[in-house]
């Protein structure tokens, strides 16, 4: 494993990737009084690309040239994985609240470390094994806080009302989007031990902005006509999220294993819930809250054991 910069440096790198990614769901509220999710995903992506095209290709150019096969297929898969993580999980704010899709969404480093014994000969210890249970039941409880409330006891809808739900469908959408990030923090892992930072996000957000493009063009959606605000929200949630919280963690990726870099996002939850709070007005149910902890405890287990 490649020695870290400083051990003061990298530590200070995953807080700040940890604090510009809270961001991302508070941005994407904005945008979506004015703008459809596909366009939403399509733009930041987009603005990110544009933003590395010029460092890329002046100071990264000769690196880009010398790519193998199989690093640029590699690299294409990872972007399509991100492709898949940002349409999946921005459409979910549309149905779920900001807490409970983050939370699922930060179910990542759970997957991250169940695939690192076949995929990164990474191993599953015993607590681990314990923390993976944790946060399913916990994962659970948040899936129904949204469909069960707190009077005279438990009171829940049938279950074909709430796998039809609005809120069910949103964070299963923010599941599927924690599947898809599994694989990109996987590959970036693989491929950062041997590609430059800057080479590498430049590939993978390039691949995902044509891949969010033909989604948002499938959808019949433009990107044009939008108010300024809401331009300036997504160029935020490129910048922010995207450039300083993405692009730090792929940073991470080159001196720390995937599960470790993926528990950083365990902080996002919290972030996100507390922005959430102040600027949407969205408080967490008891129930929810609980699950997440649940979930962010179990987390915490599988990766701490996987270092």
């Amino acid at each position: 494993m490649t020695e870290p910069p400083s051990r003061l440096l990298l530590p200070l790198g995953l807080v700040a990737a940890i604090l510009a990614v809270s961001t991302a769901s508070i941005f994407i509220r904005f945008a979506q009084a004015e703008a459809p999710s596909p366009v939403i995903a399509a733009l930041r992506l987009s603005f990110a690309s544009l933003m590395l095209a010029p460092v890329a290709l002046t100071r990264h150019h000769e690196e880009l040239k010398e790519l193998t096969r199989r690093e640029i297929i590699l690299g294409i898969i990872s972007g399509l994985f991100l492709t898949a993580h940002f349409a999946t999980w921005i459409t979910s704010l549309e149905y779920t609240t900001v807490a409970s899709s983050a939370v699922f969404v930060a179910t990542g480093p759970l997957w991250v470390a169940l695939l690192s014994p076949m995929l990164l000969n990474e191993h599953l210890t015993r607590t681990a094994m314990i923390g993976l249970a944790l946060a399913l039941i916990g994962g659970t409880i948040v899936g129904l806080s949204d469909a069960c409330v707190l009077h005279n006891g438990i009171q829940c809808q049938e279950l074909s009302q709430i796998l039809q739900g609005r809120a069910m469908w949103g964070n299963f959408l923010a599941l599927i989007g924690a599947w898809a990030v599994t694989g990109y923090l996987i590959i970036g892992r693989k491929l950062r031990a041997k590609m430059s930072l800057i080479p590498y996000v430049f590939v993978v957000y390039g691949i995902s902005a044509i891949g969010l493009i033909i989604v948002m063009l499938a959808a019949g959606q433009t990107p044009l006509g939008l108010p300024a605000q809401t331009y300036l929200w997504i160029f935020l949630l490129a910048l922010i999220p995207q450039i300083i919280g993405h692009s730090t963690l792929n940073w991470a990726l080159a001196y720390l294993p995937a599960a470790f870099v993926a528990v950083t996002t365990l902080g996002e939850p919290v972030g996100s819930a507390i922005l959430a709070f102040f600027l949407l007005q969205e408080t967490p149910s008891v129930v929810m809250i609980a699950g997440g902890i649940l979930i962010l405890f179990g987390i915490y287990l599988v990766s701490r054991n996987n270092k």
